[in-house]
């Protein structure tokens, strides 16, 4: 019997001010379910997740993991993000995939012409989210006819905009919401939801921040 499932994942952000931008560079296409404030939120669809099989996957990972089992410190990769201050109080951000133009929300006096950094935060969960749950889904060999995943997060912008020094800068709280069209049984979904959150780079990233440098440099013309 066919049927769909809405799981949804809950965690509060308390740390998450300390974070202050981070542009995704996932290549997955995701676009505003609704545009109001001060809750933002993303989603992106997955359509036909079995489109590579078990075996496939383990043999497209099988060399990656014998190489960092022999050698554990080519595991350790430093990501990249780079941008540069443009016109309009923009920042251009080069992803490896496009270049993506951050700007003002307009929750804060911008023109919505321009990414805004939370919004790309939330695209970030949810598309991390979405590549682990396939790939997890595809290791299992669990039918997923089809999913949508969604994140949502509060955010008082009184806090970024200084209006109030009582009001923390950044989301307190973000909601990771899981719509699955499956027959898998209530045990199966626990289990993939479970390895999602495990090995979801963003989500445990946000879940337990790291320590941030921030550093500076004057540039001599």
């Amino acid at each position: 019997m066919r049927r769909r499932i809405a799981l949804q994942k809950r965690f509060r952000t308390k740390s998450l001010r300390r974070v202050s931008c981070l542009a995704t560079a996932l290549g997955v296409r995701t676009r505003p379910r609704v545009a109001f404030t001060p809750r933002l939120a993303y989603y992106v669809g997955i359509n036909e997740l079995r489109s590579m099989n078990a075996n496939e996957i383990r043999s497209l990972q099988a060399p990656v993991k014998a190489q960092y089992r022999e050698r554990p410190e080519t595991a350790l990769v430093t990501l990249h993000a780079e941008g540069r201050i443009g016109e309009n109080i923009t920042c251009k951000i080069e992803t490896g995939k496009a270049r993506v133009e951050a700007g003002l929300h307009p929750a804060t006096g911008g023109d919505g012409q321009s990414a805004c950094s939370a919004d790309m935060l939330l695209e970030a969960l949810v598309g991390c989210a979405g590549v682990t749950l396939s790939a997890v889904a595809t290791a299992l060999n669990m039918a997923l006819r089809g999913a949508t995943i969604r994140a949502e997060g509060d955010l008082d912008f009184r806090g970024t905009l200084g209006v109030s020094k009582d009001v923390p800068v950044g989301f307190k709280e973000i909601r990771l919401n899981f719509d699955l069209d499956t027959d898998a049984s209530e045990e199966q979904l626990a289990t993939l939801i479970r390895l999602t959150e495990r090995y979801c780079v963003v989500y445990q990233t946000l879940s337990h921040p790291p320590n941030i440098s921030v550093l500076h440099h004057v540039i001599s013309r």
